[in-house]
């Protein structure tokens, strides 16, 4: 009886291994479309009236009311343990979103997508310029051929408004960097990736409530507040989704897929505008995306390496705790997360 249970399971793991990374895949797939649309309903709540600070408001509000209900109903703090890590990050991460938003509301959906991606490219140039990788070739090859990329898509004759909103993606690209380099920081002292996403969407929504201060105040008409409404379900849906993704299998896996919201917005914009990059744009959001690939994979491979002893497979790193803080409050803020962005995201406006 034994040696038939032994043999079912040997039969079974195969399987059970391809439909986990099979079930990883789609709902990888399913946020990078999510995003997709939501980068859509940026558009067309830009072109039907609506002002960045209320679209940045519709952005983050949902994650903030359902963090809020599940801390209430978990009884958990929403106090941080280190508000230092959280101030950079927070000034990155919401200065990355209003930048990418500009961007994908005066650009064709696709190119600002493929700009607002180059984090990696970012991060694999500060390694080699001060993070001790100046020797590694392979890594500023990849540096070069992303920022050729981004050189083919910048190229003259977009004219002024397209140069400043491709800046601007651009740009995002570059603080969504300083904001993933933070969340590090933020994971080393313990603080639970819930609470760091809490604290995002609430700076997010404070800012577009400041600057909507700062303006005249008008109540966007119906179909304006439909869009608005869609951008948050959307944005909340793909986050749900590029968490499980993350959360499951292979991160690598996920970290790659997250580049099919390029592909998603590309199909999106031709299908409602008609726009269609052309040969050249095409060429640098293709080596964008493959340089971002090869960095993801570059740094993949070097955390395994550093990561295992000589000798022995790679073991999971312990979870940091903060100083002062009980292990059992964190095991359990692991154990029991609600729905939130990995230390990945960064990269979703």
């Amino acid at each position: 009886m034994n040696v038939a249970k032994a043999e079912y399971s040997k039969a079974f793991v195969p399987f059970l291994l391809i439909t986990v990374g099979q079930m990883q895949s789609l709902w990888m797939l399913l946020a990078g479309a999510m995003f997709a649309m939501m980068g859509a309903c940026v558009k067309v709540a830009t072109d039907w009236g609506a002002s960045l600070a209320h679209i940045i408001i519709f952005r983050g509000l949902p994650s903030v009311l359902a963090i809020m209900v599940w801390a209430w109903l978990r009884r958990r703090s929403l106090r941080p343990r280190s508000w230092r890590f959280h101030l950079w990050r927070n000034v990155a991460g919401t200065g990355s979103m209003w930048l990418g938003f500009v961007a994908i509301a005066h650009l064709p959906l696709a190119l600002a997508m493929s700009l607002t991606y180059t984090a990696p490219l970012f991060i694999a140039g500060w390694l080699i310029g001060w993070g001790g990788a100046r020797t590694d070739v392979l890594r500023a090859l990849i540096v070069g051929v992303g920022f050729l990329g981004v050189l083919a898509i910048l190229r003259p004759g977009m004219g002024d408004q397209n140069w400043l909103a491709a800046l601007a993606g651009l740009s995002a690209g570059g603080l969504a960097a300083i904001s993933m380099i933070q969340l590090r920081q933020l994971g080393r002292v313990g603080e639970p990736e819930w609470r760091t996403v809490f604290i995002f969407s609430s700076c997010i929504v404070c800012s577009g409530v400041l600057m909507s201060s700062l303006q005249p105040w008008a109540l966007p008409d119906g179909r304006t507040l439909l869009a608005l409404l869609a951008l948050g379900v959307f944005g909340l849906v793909g986050q749900l989704a590029v968490t499980r993704a993350f959360g499951m299998g292979s991160t690598l896996l996920a970290a790659a897929l997250q580049y099919s919201t390029i592909v998603f917005a590309a199909f999106i914009g031709f299908l409602v505008w008609g726009s269609m990059p052309d040969l050249l744009a095409w060429i640098g959001m293709l080596l964008i995306v493959a340089s971002g690939l090869l960095s993801i994979w570059r740094t993949h491979g070097e955390n395994r390496v550093m990561q295992a002893p000589r000798g022995a497979p790679a073991a999971p790193a312990p979870v940091p705790q903060a100083q002062g803080a009980p292990q059992q409050e964190a095991r359990q803020e692991a154990q029991q997360e609600p729905p939130h962005e990995p230390q990945q995201e960064p990269q979703h406006v």
